[in-house]
């Protein structure tokens, strides 16, 4: 029979690659680490780490037997979750994996209340790029995530949240800066900024960019909301922000200016996805309320999806 912790030992040492960085994540000490994924490697009489002075590496079989392993020990943490909860709501572990974009001006707003709700939840919170979250939900990486929709995928569920706008913004020197409203004819042929590839915000700005007529800025990238709101007082091009950092930060700051747009509503749908064989799917939909509550009570002009799924 398969040892876990040899497993998580695996894990680590794929996502470090780096044995004193791989025994420090998991607190083991580096001889142990390495004799126990040797030991699994002669278990499974196959090699899955390549070794040597300057980096390790997985075999083509470690990457197969990683991706597997992880949804063995998410498995095995909802066999734990249900003998300790006795019952009980949502408590233990919460891994939460969630977009840069959205977690940063979200989860102030809900973590108090669910500290007051749920006492014994522990929530492990990590930002990752939007296109990889599913992916990492269903390999074990994390319990839940919080994600841009639609997701396809079958063997995840979702429940919407909200939708959240897309905001023009200019600097305060932009032309369109002392208006309040524009025709979306008027974006035709400005510069318009984005963040780099792999957001799912660029592709949102890139398609909203080809609808308009404006011209998409390649060669100035942002890779963070907080670069391309600087960008964007710098001059350098306009950008759509999304609602939450635009209620949280962008409207505090005196150098840009918000356009709303006539005559289209812009805006991407976010939502919480689990994996459907969890145990934890009533606790999920609860959660999905309180950040539903969350929204209605701090940006009361965004539309809030019922809790029907």
């Amino acid at each position: 029979m398969l040892n876990l912790r040899q497993l998580e030992y695996l894990i680590a040492l794929s996502e470090t690659r780096n044995f004193r960085r791989a025994a420090e994540r998991v607190n083991a000490t580096q001889p142990t680490l390495s004799g126990q994924v040797k030991a699994l490697e002669t278990r499974l009489g196959a090699q899955l780490v390549e070794r040597s002075k300057n980096k390790v590496m997985l075999t083509q079989l470690g990457a197969e037997v990683v991706g597997i392993a992880r949804r063995m020990l998410a498995d095995a943490n909802e066999i734990r979750v249900l003998a300790s909860r006795g019952g009980a709501e949502l408590s233990g572990v919460l891994r939460l994996g969630l977009p840069s974009t959205i977690g940063p001006y979200l989860l102030p707003l809900v973590i108090p209340e669910l500290q007051a709700r749920y006492p014994q939840l522990q929530l492990y919170v990590r930002e990752e790029l939007p296109g990889t979250l599913p992916h990492s939900l269903e390999n074990g990486t994390y319990d839940l995530a919080i994600s841009l929709l639609p997701v396809i995928a079958s063997d995840l569920e979702c429940a919407p949240l909200f939708r959240e706008p897309l905001t023009l913004a200019v600097s305060k020197q932009h032309p369109l800066a002392a208006k309040k409203k524009a025709n979306q004819s008027a974006l035709k042929g400005i510069d318009i900024l984005a963040l780099g590839r792999g957001y799912q915000l660029h592709d949102a700005v890139t398609a909203l960019c080809k609808d308009f007529g404006a011209n998409l800025k390649y060669e100035y990238e942002g890779t963070s909301l907080d670069t391309l709101r600087e960008m964007v007082a710098m001059n350098l091009g306009a950008t759509f922000l999304p609602g939450l950092y635009v209620e949280s930060v962008a409207s505090r700051d005196p150098n840009i200016k918000t356009v709303k747009l006539e005559g289209r509503q812009n805006y991407r749908t976010v939502g919480l996805i689990w994996r459907k064989t969890t145990s934890r799917r009533k606790s999920y939909l609860d959660l999905a309320d309180v950040l539903r509550d969350a929204i209605r009570e701090n940006f009361p002009q965004f539309v809030v999806h019922s809790a029907q799924i």
